[in-house]
């Protein structure tokens, strides 16, 4: 894996991004942050059930 920090722009209307927001700062982390324990969450769960995904 390697050590670079990729970005990507994220679209989502304004609901989801402040309470997005809201969640994040209940839990001490930026929205950034946020979304980034919840995508490694959800991959975690699609590779308990499904296998380890291999990146060649």
């Amino acid at each position: 894996m390697t050590d670079k920090i990729m970005k990507f722009t994220f679209r989502t209307d304004e609901e989801i991004l402040r309470k997005l927001q809201f969640v994040a700062q209940y839990d001490a982390r930026s929205a950034n942050r946020e979304l980034e324990v919840l995508v490694k969450r959800h991959i975690a769960e699609f590779e308990k059930e499904h296998g380890k995904i291999t990146i060649s």
